[in-house]
């Protein structure tokens, strides 16, 4: 490919060079570069990529794309485009042929309930007889690719290769997570989803978007058209305030889901409980009857999600059917932890109040005796949610264990007393806080008698603490498992 045509459709505000040299790759990192590959240098939070261009010549790139001026006395071609980050997209898009033009891509958005409805429509395709890749907040994978996610979306030069190995590798679906900051930093720009879904809106990120219209209008972009065209089916939760919002882009897209029957698609009856979720969902398709491993009535929501999106993709109920009930567990996300104690341990992911809120009134509904939360605030994040958090926990558990979660640079005895101020606010409530995670897990545990049930709550499927500017080995599913072996060894 050409220089000159790696950039049809880029904001080009001023060029310098020859336009006409071959581009052998992309990259937006120095280290990275290869013999004529184009260095896109994009001014970030912490560093400003302008800094490294002249490593990135020196490593083979013969051409420059920046949103700053060309330095003065440069000699290898620079392109000046409006936006950085834009220009990253359309180049990506560009060098690898627009991948996601020609695969059913599904674009998953919402505060709570991503990751597990994405794993459903994984599993819905699957049973259909479709290989489905899959990109979201645990990893990434696909034909010839699985690694552990590092952010939720990658870089947008990064996800349009993994596009192209998923085009490449045969497969013909896709399933991605599409994160509020990847909307709202360009990375997912260019991508053309078929199926776009909403989930639900509650406070999360704020320490980012500042406020939640700005959250909400971040996310809104997904189903308004990231490559300027509107996805042929929007797959919207009638039961969130949002949806009125969104159900006007395009009506005549939309496909609603939720708890009443005011939504083509919902739960005429359900029982929830240890063993899962029985329920008969009314859809536009006819009635389905299934039985589902996942637990609670969040995921009564995420099923309905997932009935929607297979039936956008014009799969039949009996595969919906077969894909929900052969998904055991995603991880991290409501999951049980297997033991022979007389009591019962849940592990989840949340780490809003909104989220908290709803797994331990999802526990609650399953609990014949106690309720015991362990919970965590992270450091370096959005504040405001610390208080509500604790509050949160303090009103729906019988005893709540305030703890670190990934502290970074904050002080972890500082994060909780800003947990505890919300605590407080609750009469009588019975809570302690335990700087130490594995601790306050054991405290959990000592605590929990015949019929209870432990919520360890926060962090899900991550395998690491962040500690300072150190990550520990740190998996609440396995430090329960050795604390409950500690208790069994007495």
């Amino acid at each position: 490919m050409r220089l000159r045509d790696l950039l049809m459709g880029c904001q080009v505000v001023q060029t310098g060079g020859n336009l006409d040299q071959p581009v052998l790759g992309i990259a937006y990192d120095s280290r990275k570069v290869g013999k004529d590959f184009v260095f896109v240098a994009i001014q970030g939070f912490r560093a400003d990529g302008n800094r490294f261009a002249g490593q990135a010549v020196a490593n083979g790139a013969t051409a420059v794309v920046s949103a700053s001026h060309q330095p003065t006395g440069w000699k290898t071609s620079w392109i000046q485009v409006a936006d950085d980050r834009g220009a990253l997209a359309k180049l990506a898009a560009n060098f690898f042929g627009n991948p996601t033009a020609q695969l059913h891509a599904v674009g998953i958005t919402g505060t709570n309930g991503k990751t597990t409805t994405a794993y459903l429509v994984e599993s819905v395709l699957k049973a259909a007889g479709f290989p489905c890749a899959v990109f979201g907040t645990i990893e990434y994978r696909g034909p010839g690719f699985e690694h552990t996610a590092d952010r939720t979306t990658p870089e947008a030069s990064d996800l349009e290769l993994l596009f192209r190995k998923v085009l490449d590798g045969g497969w013909k679906y896709a399933v991605m997570e599409v994160s509020s900051h990847a909307i709202d930093l360009r990375r997912v720009e260019e991508l053309r989803f078929e199926v776009a879904a909403f989930t639900n809106l509650t406070r999360d990120h704020l320490d980012y978007h500042k406020d939640m219209r700005s959250y909400f209008l971040a996310k809104k972009r997904l189903f308004t058209g990231l490559d300027g065209e509107v996805p042929r089916v929007l797959v919207l939760n009638s039961d969130d305030p949002q949806f009125d919002e969104l159900n006007a882009i395009a009506p005549s897209h939309v496909v609603s889901y939720g708890l009443t029957s005011s939504s083509a698609i919902f739960p005429k009856s359900f029982n929830l409980s240890w063993n899962g979720i029985e329920a008969a969902f009314a859809t536009p398709a006819g009635s389905l009857d299934l039985h589902s491993d996942l637990m609670g009535k969040p995921n009564l929501y995420n099923i309905a999600a997932s009935i929607g999106i297979g039936l956008g993709l014009g799969l039949s109920l009996d595969s919906i059917r077969s894909g929900i009930e052969q998904l055991k567990a995603v991880p991290g996300r409501f999951q049980r932890v297997p033991t022979d104690r007389p009591f019962r341990i849940i592990v989840d992911y949340a780490h809003t109040d909104d989220a908290l809120e709803k797994v331990l009134t999802g526990a609650r509904e399953i609990t014949p005796g106690r309720l015991i939360a362990v919970f965590g605030c992270a450091g370096e994040r959005d504040r405001t949610k610390r208080p509500l958090m604790g509050k949160a926990a303090a009103l729906l558990s019988d005893f709540a264990i305030a703890t670190s979660d990934n502290p970074r640079g904050e002080d972890p005895v500082a994060i909780l007393r800003e947990v505890e101020a919300g605590m407080a606010q609750v009469p009588h409530a019975n809570y302690r806080a335990v700087p130490d995670r594995r601790e306050a897990i054991r405290l959990a545990l000592t605590s929990a008698k015949a019929g209870d049930t432990v919520v360890v709550a926060g962090k899900g499927h991550e395998t690491y603490q962040v500690i300072g500017n150190q990550s520990f080995d740190f998996d609440d599913r396995v430090v329960v498992r050795e604390l409950l072996n500690e208790l069994a060894a007495g």
